[in-house]
């Protein structure tokens, strides 16, 4: 079909009675006068259901009825249907064109009936009509051109139903003499032309009772080739010599050639076969989401406050992890496999999960990219103002973020259309499906009784049945997207053995479900209404922090639950995290107690603390090691020369300088308690810690340095902004603003002209009216004596023209200002950028 075709279908007449002009109701002769038939609330929820058509907004019905029909507004719309909704679009475009409802049905039902698909049938048709894929009254129902197009058979593009072309369709060019021979030897008299040939062998396979008298008759075979092509694909290949039954298929019609070596079988022989059915199987229910299993939703809420902090402490810990300088960015953006791999050792993570915490960091603005030239990841300064917030509240700004991100972490370590592997943290994760899905498959689980984890399998049969697949690309996508929504959810602690949790029922709240769907959740400083409810919810099933630990014999601490913030922070520099579970297993070791002393400690210090936050006595073993190591920490000095080493000890000196394993240091005496070295300092110092030693290094004026390092963090930084799928869904304003201006343009392009004029200001096919100068400051000051409305053409500055109805109040000059219709407001307009003007038949109400 070509553009003119899809033109005639929008398009109505210049000069017809307009809804404004209260003429008689009529029906519809095209999509255009379908929608200037509907209410404001209509239109608004069309424009609601497909958000392209506001881009930009329409000047005109007729230019929304346009746009409507185009392939890539279609092609959206179409994607968007449910498989219900979708088999009644393919049976409409398989059906005679416009179908009446009762062919509609039986194409659904087929001879035997269905009360389902009766019962689901109007609400499938309602949709079609409110989405203007559909219009006409029921006695002619007109499907879309383009959606028609897309859905019906064609030898390069099969149709969803699995049926093949008209007959009339596939005789089409075969010569007049072989149609003949058709209709003979089908049984029927024979007629005095192809058209007429063609019309009897239709009403002949439409017909029931003489079609099939005339399969008893057919050889048994023949039934075994019907079968193999009934149900789709209808083709076959046949040799030059073909075998007995498919020659007596072809002799009658019942297998038509498609080309030299291919046969199909017309589309009303298979409907005979088929008892009248489109489809094998229609779906007008969705299937229901079955429980798995059930758990007590205290155990439920137990369990997914157990991953929360499981979820914090593992974010926590990365930005731990790379709180003095993180990994190098790709150069083509992301995270390298071996600083991943280093991450996920550091974290005793999976890959995957630790891709998944940093794209959670990520996307809730916690971490980013410094824009250094040797550019890094490191934590955000929002991410200091996140460790000050209460537990339940951390929790839940992860949790939002997760559910509004369209990056898709399951994607990482996978490859592009291009063969590239996409990386963790890169610029190719973004999935502007991911929101949606996650949010589909929170509401599923939240459909459940409480305490319900879903069957998988039954969950994501749901999911395809809410948005099915046209010829592959999104469906798989979206399919893993739920699959890695059930998984994240469950590390996230959404959900607790698979069930939805009390506090992940929270996130579903109406205000996020706007944020969601819109693809662009706004990001607020403080928690939002959602995440301070879902933190509520939380807190009261978080363990409380704890202010002790537990010293052992052996050199470590056993931290039984949460510890408060201020003692984890000093634990972690006095001693290595050895195990983490539901119990945290910290080890002493001289390493660690030297890097406490580094930070300004002293041993006393040291002791004291332990002893304050430990409900056993300090062990001998640990206060010995606390002591001995002091004892030895700070006795030699390093400083600046190169560098130096400076102790009080010669016979220590004495003992460095006979190792050969200092030699790469390049020491050599310049006192009895003086060593140079022609390394700086920090590799001096590394380098005898490394010997054995517990060297400290020193400032100018001989003070001990305190090797605390500073927390690098990048300059402020926006959390990444959300990648919407299509335009966003627009707001209740927008809605009724965008109606307001369809309408008022619509009224200015339908309303009816009175003559003489009408004939010179012709705008047919929206065209501007053409009046004269003269014509035209005749007519708007005549207009503004007589307070009539005239409609004109006038072209902005810009160049964009438009057809608008206006009442003049004041023509001065060289301008007229005039209360404008279509724009609802007081205007001035130049009178040389008026192409035209003529007066109304009725001024507009």
């Amino acid at each position: 079909m070509g553009t003119s075709e899809r033109n005639r279908e929008a398009h109505v007449p210049d000069v017809i009675p307009s809804a404004a002009s209260g003429a008689a109701a009529s029906a519809p002769r095209s999509l255009a006068e379908a929608l200037r038939a509907r209410g404001d609330a209509s239109l608004a929820a069309l424009l609601r259901a497909r958000p392209d058509l506001l881009s930009p907004v329409p000047n005109d019905l007729t230019q929304l009825a346009t746009r409507a029909g185009t392939r890539a507004s279609v092609v959206r719309a179409l994607e968007r249907l449910d498989r219900f909704t979708l088999q009644t679009a393919e049976a409409l475009a398989v059906a005679p064109d416009p179908p009446p409802y009762a062919t509609l049905l039986a194409l659904l039902t087929g001879d035997e009936g269905d009360p389902d698909t009766e019962a689901g049938l109007p609400a499938a048709v309602a949709d079609l009509r409110e989405q203007a894929l559909l219009w006409g009254p029921d006695d002619r129902l007109r499907l879309v051109r383009t959606a028609r197009e897309l859905l019906a058979p064609s030898p390069t593009h099969p149709s969803p139903t699995g049926l093949g072309p008209t007959v009339a369709e596939a005789t089409a060019g075969m010569s007049p003499g072989r149609i003949q021979e058709i209709v003979a030897a089908a049984g029927l008299p024979p007629t005095h032309d192809s058209v007429s040939a063609v019309t009897a062998l239709t009403a002949l396979f439409t017909d029931r009772s003489r079609m099939s008298a005339l399969l008893d008759e057919a050889p048994a075979e023949v039934h075994t080739v019907l079968g193999r092509l009934v149900w789709g694909p209808p083709y076959g290949e046949v040799t030059a010599n073909p075998a007995p039954p498919v020659r007596w298929l072809r002799d009658r019609g019942l297998l038509l050639p498609a080309s030299t070596r291919t046969v199909v079988l017309p589309r009303e022989a298979a409907l005979h076969l088929r008892a009248g059915r489109a489809h094998r199987t229609p779906e007008p229910l969705p299937p229901a989401v079955l429980p798995a299993k059930e758990h007590r939703p205290q155990l439920v809420d137990a369990n997914a406050a157990g991953q929360a902090v499981g979820t914090l402490d593992a974010v926590e810990d990365l930005l731990k992890e790379w709180d003095h300088g993180g990994p190098a960015v790709l150069r083509a953006g992301g995270l390298s496999v071996r600083d991943l791999r280093r991450a996920a050792t550091a974290l005793d993570t999976p890959e995957t999960v630790t891709a998944f915490w940093a794209e959670l960091a990520y996307a809730a603005g916690l971490l980013a990219s410094d824009g250094e030239a040797d550019e890094r990841y490191a934590p955000t300064p929002a991410y200091d103002d996140w460790l000050a917030l209460p537990v339940q509240d951390r929790w839940a700004r992860l949790a939002g973020a997760w559910l509004t991100a369209t990056r898709t972490a399951g994607l990482v370590g996978g490859q592009d259309s291009k063969g590239r592997t996409l990386s963790a943290l890169g610029p190719d994760l973004d999935r502007s499906a991911a929101p949606e899905v996650r949010r589909r498959v929170l509401d599923l689980l939240a459909g459940l009784p409480e305490g319900a984890a879903p069957d998988p399998d039954s969950l994501l049969a749901r999911l395809r049945w809410e948005r099915p697949v046209r010829g592959g690309g999104t469906g798989e996508l979206r399919t893993r997207i739920a699959r890695w929504t059930l998984t994240e959810a469950e590390l996230l602690g959404v959900t607790g053995r698979g069930a939805l949790s009390t506090h992940g029922r929270a996130l579903l709240s109406p205000g996020q479900a706007s944020a969601t769907a819109t693809g662009t959740a706004r990001r607020r400083p403080s928690a939002s209404a959602v995440e301070t409810a879902a933190a509520a919810l939380l807190a009261p099933h978080l363990p409380e922090p704890l202010d002790h630990v537990l010293l052992q014999a052996d050199l470590t601490a056993v931290a039984p639950g949460p510890l408060q913030r201020p003692l984890a922070e000093t634990l972690s520099v006095l001693a290595d995290i050895e195990s983490k579970g539901g119990a945290t297993v910290y080890r002493f070791t001289p390493a660690s107690v030297r890097r406490a002393l580094d930070a300004g400690r002293a041993a006393a210090d040291l002791q004291a603390f332990l002893s304050a936050h430990s409900r056993t006595p300090v062990p001998q073993p640990l206060a010995y090691l606390i002591d001995d190591v002091a004892r030895r920490h700070g006795h030699l000095r390093i400083g600046s020369a190169s560098a130096y080493v400076r102790c009080d000890d010669d016979a220590l000196l004495n003992e460095i300088m006979a190792d050969r394993r200092s030699q790469p240091l390049g020491l050599r005496r310049l006192a009895p308690t003086v060593l140079a070295a022609q390394t700086d300092p920090a590799t001096l110092l590394d380098g005898l810690r490394a010997l054995g030693y517990a060297p400290a290094a020193e400032s100018a004026e001989g003070d001990v340095l305190i090797t605390r390092p500073d927390a690098r963090r990048t300059p402020p930084r926006t959390p990444p902004a959300p990648v919407p799928e299509g335009p966003p869904v627009p707001d209740a304003t927008l809605l009724g603003a965008a109606v307001k201006a369809i309408r008022a343009g619509d009224l200015a392009s339908t309303v009816v002209r009175r003559e003489p004029f009408a004939a010179a200001a012709t705008a047919g096919n929206g065209e501007l009216p053409r009046t004269t100068s003269a014509e035209t400051l005749a007519t708007v000051q005549a207009a503004a004596l007589t307070g009539s409305a005239v409609w004109i053409g006038y072209v902005n500055a810009d160049g964009a023209a438009s057809q608008r109805v206006i009442a003049p109040v004041r023509v001065e000059g060289g301008f007229v200002t005039a209360y404008d219709h279509t724009a609802d407001e007081v205007r001035t307009y130049p009178l040389h950028r008026i192409t035209g003007v003529a007066e109304l038949a009725d001024d507009p109400a």
